[in-house]
């Protein structure tokens, strides 16, 4: 059984910063290419970040770019999501995301997916 937990989130003020975990099992993780996706109320899921097999290439939303860092460390079987200069319409919650054989930007491609947790941005 697959499973992905996520932790880390909170309340932070903005221009704070929070570091997100995903935790793996139930599959090979260091075959997985990683997703980070986030949901607002009232807003689709939007992907935020991508991250390949070994780590070596990422993609990002272009409103978190130079803001959100993924990385993933295939010993733990672990995928973070650095979040610094937070902004309040970075509220929501943060899900993780794996599939196979490639990074995506798209939430429909992935089968398998995180329960989610909140990061909530006060001004």
């Amino acid at each position: 059984q697959v499973m992905l937990v996520e932790s880390g989130g909170g309340l932070v003020q903005a221009g704070g910063s929070l570091r997100l975990s995903c935790a793996a099992s139930g599959l090979r993780f260091r075959d997985y290419a990683m997703g980070w996706f986030r949901q607002a109320p009232g807003k689709e899921r939007e992907f935020v970040a991508t991250i390949n097999q070994n780590g070596g290439s990422s993609t990002y939303e272009d409103s978190v770019m130079g803001r959100f860092t993924i990385s993933r460390d295939n010993l733990k079987n672990t995928v973070y999501l650095q979040l610094n200069s937070l902004k309040r319409e970075d509220t929501a919650v943060y899900y993780c995301a794996g599939r196979l054989p490639s990074r995506s930007s798209l939430a429909h491609e992935y089968p398998y997916w995180g329960q989610g947790t909140q990061v909530t941005v006060s001004s």
